[in-house]
């Protein structure tokens, strides 16, 4: 069973609780996901099965958009709705007017501090266990993209928003952020991720659909790599590149990922673009064994 499974991961669940789900529905133990959601967090999460498990990083890679909540006036040890209050202040006030103007700072590349209470390792430690222990945390801070941050409602004080972002992007450090730059304070009172790549919301598959219909929701594993350039070999290319031989490009952005397939359409590699010589090739990353 070869494939990848367009999950719609519901609030209260663990990214591994979906894994381990599956794994009984499906009676198949390779199984792998792209991109953890946090327990009380719903939404897409892309899940490999069999032989795709070996294209999963493409899919963690890719960027990601979310629906989310800030609820400004309140902030938490968390950052979001489920950690401790730590200050609390009226909100009233505060106009959209102000909240657009702000925003711009946290468009494109930008630096966050990874959050306390997460899963990044020091030391192979998790963050949150060492916050938990009352440790004292080490400051990691990381580049991110915002790609789009748009406003879909305002109701006082909580503010609506859909943000396109880039893979290992804190949407919680990013509210807790955006309150601070308005002066008051915030927190990520909701969150559900819409799209992973060119995964949707809207094609994803709940739990209880997944159950009834088994392997019918499998994707075919080129669903994976659907967001790299792809090129398509002669079987005597393809058999040198399987082979481990780089073979000639037409593509001559060094360092490019590729997606390769046969002339039937079926993915066979993934390669990485060198140049030698003056000259640009294939270098085979991984084969596929096509079962």
């Amino acid at each position: 069973m070869n494939g990848v499974i367009n999950v719609l991961k519901p609030p209260g669940m663990t990214s591994h609780d979906v894994i381990s789900f599956l794994r009984r529905e499906l009676h198949e133990k390779k199984i792998g996901h792209a991109g953890t959601l946090d327990p009380q967090a719903a939404g897409v999460l892309p899940v490999c099965v069999g032989q795709a498990t070996r294209l999963v990083e493409y899919l963690s890679d890719a960027a990601k958009e979310y629906l989310c909540h800030v609820t400004f006036g309140v902030t938490t040890t968390t950052q979001d709705a489920w950690g401790e209050v730590e200050n609390s202040q009226s909100a009233n006030n505060l106009e959209l007017d102000h909240i657009n103007k702000v925003i711009p700072r946290f468009l494109g590349e930008i630096t966050q501090i990874t959050p306390a209470y997460s899963a990044v390792k020091v030391n192979g430690v998790p963050l949150y266990k060492l916050a938990r222990q009352g440790k004292e945390i080490e400051i990691i801070p990381r580049q991110v993209t915002i790609s789009y941050i748009r406003v879909l409602d305002y109701q006082v004080p909580v503010l609506s928003l859909l943000v396109g972002c880039s893979k290992g992007t804190y949407i919680r450090t990013l509210c807790h952020d955006l309150g601070r730059a308005v002066g008051l304070g915030g927190h990520m009172s909701y969150l559900l991720r819409t799209k992973v790549g060119s995964f949707s919301l809207e094609e994803s598959y709940t739990l209880e659909e997944i159950s009834t219909l088994k392997e019918k929701v499998l994707l075919p594993q080129e669903y994976c790599v659907r967001d790299l350039v792809n090129v398509t070999l002669i079987p005597g290319e393809m058999v040198r590149l399987k082979q481990g031989q780089q073979v000639e490009s037409m593509i001559k952005i060094t360092g490019t990922t590729v997606a390769v397939y046969d002339e039937d359409r079926s993915l066979q590699a993934i390669a990485i673009v060198v140049s030698s010589g003056g000259q640009h090739y294939l270098k085979p990353k991984k084969v596929l064994n096509m079962e």
